[in-house]
């Protein structure tokens, strides 16, 4: 059978799999409009997705996921609770390894559930290991909402809080302002002589840039807002780099971060929530004591992202990107809800990838 036939087969028996699990079948275009996941996502995405225009709609851009359109369409008219699935291409671009695919199938399951939020994560997970077994692979778990809590629960200011929000994605960007934040780094000469300066306008250059004057007096008014903050407590910092740098297994995991949310009580909530989705994983037949839990795991995945956050990766092939991967997304349905929200979670597999594990051509 043509390679091409051989994944859209195992794409199609992934795809029953799910519906057999309850989940109703769905479609979505593979255009989309640029400018609601340019919101979403930021300009960031513009290096990962091919974009194009169109006279009457607008930019648009081929399909990097499936996830935001099934939540537009659920939050239309979807009832509740709600299973879904789907099948198709999803383009990405690739600019440093040219032997990752720019175009690959994606097998997708969603769950849109109110009343039982960890007991949908454990559904999730428990249903791609099951679509998966077999496979030379091994899992891996998070939780991006203690991650969440522990920058929320920082004694310090809102505008930085929100700095360090933005930027749990950018794992390199994140460890600077916690430097910066705590006093670690200093500040550049530059930076200090622009926020001494009576008159920052004084002698600059002419004005040129999409920035307006207004907009960057309110920057340097932030900038000096924030330079005479004090810094971050260093306590605070150590829990926040021990949550950082959990990586256990799961039982183990949930030990160490309940004794940090002793000293650290705002992240308490999400670690009972890990208690939780822990049983619930349990109840369904994961071996929770042999599944590994990382305190940094989901900070290179989509930043729709809040909360749980899993991977399955080939044991054998450290290079390939995760074979199947998914977590919750509560906030996004939030975004896209206008007024309405309800939490939600699924994941993802590349049939592509699991044939070749299958037939050992990977």
């Amino acid at each position: 059978m043509p390679e091409g036939l051989a994944k859209r087969a195992e794409a199609a028996r992934v795809r029953a799999m799910f519906e057999a699990a309850g989940a109703l079948p769905v479609e979505t275009s593979v255009l989309q409009p640029a400018e609601l996941l340019l919101d979403l996502y930021g300009e960031d995405i513009r290096a990962r997705a091919y974009v194009t225009s169109d006279a009457l709609r607008g930019e648009q851009m081929l399909r990097p996921d499936f996830t935001v359109p099934v939540v537009q369409m659920h939050m239309q008219h979807g009832a509740e609770p709600a299973r879904y699935t789907y099948s198709g291409e999803v383009f990405r671009r690739q600019e440093d390894d040219a032997s990752r695919a720019n175009e690959y199938l994606q097998v997708g399951y969603e769950i849109f559930e109110r009343d039982a939020p960890h007991e949908a994560d454990a559904e999730v997970f428990a249903l791609m290991s099951s679509v998966l077994r077999g496979l030379p692979l091994r899992a891996a778990t998070g939780d991006i909402g203690i991650l969440m809590a522990a920058v929320e629960g920082l004694r310090t200011t809102a505008r930085r809080k929100a700095a360090l929000r933005r930027h749990i994605w950018r794992p390199k960007r994140f460890r600077a302002l916690i430097d910066r934040f705590s006093g670690r780094s200093e500040v550049p000469a530059s930076r200090l002589a622009l926020l001494a300066a009576a008159d920052p306008f004084a002698q600059a250059a002419p004005e040129i840039g999409l920035r307006g004057r207004r907009e960057i007096e309110a920057r340097i008014a932030a900038l000096r807002e924030d330079a005479a903050e004090g810094p971050l407590g260093a306590g605070e910092v150590a829990l926040m780099e021990a949550i950082l740098a959990v990586q256990e297994t799961l039982p183990n995991a949930l030990e160490q971060l309940s004794d940090i949310a002793v000293d650290m009580p705002a992240i308490a909530k999400a670690v009972e929530g890990l208690r939780r989705r822990t049983g619930a994983l349990a109840a369904r037949g994961v071996d929770v004591a042999q599944l590994a839990f990382e305190g940094s795991y989901g900070r290179a995945s989509m930043e729709y992202y809040d909360g749980f956050v899993f991977g399955f990766y080939a044991e054998a092939r450290a290079d390939l990107p995760p074979v199947a991967s998914g977590g919750r997304y509560d906030a996004l349905t939030r975004q896209l809800g206008q007024g309405t929200e309800i939490p939600a979670v699924g994941g993802v597999v590349r049939p592509g990838l699991m044939l070749g594990l299958k037939e050992g051509s990977l």
